[in-house]
């Protein structure tokens, strides 16, 4: 959030959002600001009007949410309404909405007409801004991070989930939203630099204390040590340090097959 002034964390503010002017929490410490943002400014601190106002559109909006439900419930759409948000100055009220196919809601733009003079502006939302609209637990156990702190949701890869060599499990990957958990991308390039001194999964190494030969089977990232299967067990905990990389011809001139790689 970028800020005019310093505000003490929990100030209920005034910011200047996406769509328009919001009521918002402090969180942490002012930013300087950015000439180019659009949006995120600090406006001014939510005077007791602006709080009585926002609780009375957030219930309306509620209200309204349950009404278009009903209404496009009785009309057969395939639709469903996720959210309704009105702006603290009441000139727009978007509604979010998800559907399997491209949907007419035109229709139920008069049922809104009804309760407001503001802006009618429907969105189509997927299922990470729809956890973060309604919210849910984590697989932490606390709040999902889309519905806490996350302003925007930048791209997950199941690559994420190998460089950190995670079980590649679907259900404890996937967050409430069914995608990609979002935390995967936070530690991410902290892997990527402890990889860099471990040999590549499948490598062929040498334990230089024991002399045993063998392939990596398991990296474990955050101790900076390894498995190997030798022909005489399997050496466990092993630290990178202690081991020889061997060059294997197939891989061609000179290259080491284990070089700056992180597959799982």
């Amino acid at each position: 959030m970028l800020s005019e002034g310093p505000h003490a964390a929990g100030t209920r503010v005034v910011v200047q959002g996406k769509r328009g002017p919001e009521v918002a929490t402090v969180r942490g410490e002012p930013q300087a600001p950015d000439p180019q943002a659009r949006y995120g400014s600090v406006l001014r601190v939510a005077t007791a009007e602006d709080l009585a106002c926002w609780e009375e559109l957030h219930r309306r909006a509620e209200d309204l949410k349950w009404l278009l439900r009903a209404r496009a419930r009785e009309r057969g759409l395939p639709v469903k309404i996720v959210a309704v948000e009105f702006t603290l100055d009441e000139s727009l009220v978007t509604i979010s909405y998800s559907a399997e196919d491209r949907i007419e809601l035109g229709g139920l733009i008069g049922e809104v007409r009804g309760h407001t003079r503001a802006r009618v502006n429907f969105t189509a939302v997927g299922p990470r801004e729809q956890a973060q609209m309604i919210g849910a637990l984590g697989a932490c156990g606390r709040g999902n991070c889309s519905s806490t702190h996350l302003q925007e949701f930048s791209p997950v890869s199941i690559r994420m989930a190998r460089d950190q060599q995670l079980p590649l499990n679907p259900e404890k990957l996937s967050g409430p939203c069914g995608r990609l958990l979002c935390c995967l991308q936070f530690e991410h390039a902290m892997y990527l630099e402890l990889l860099r001194d471990l040999p590549r999964k499948n490598a062929k190494v040498c334990h230089t204390e024991s002399g045993a030969c063998g392939k990596v089977t398991k990296l474990h990232p955050l101790s900076g040590t390894v498995d190997v299967q030798t022909d005489q067990g399997l050496l466990t905990g092993v630290p990178a340090q202690a081991l020889t990389r061997v060059l294997d011809p197939a891989a061609g001139k000179g290259r080491r097959p284990d070089a700056t790689a992180t597959d799982a």
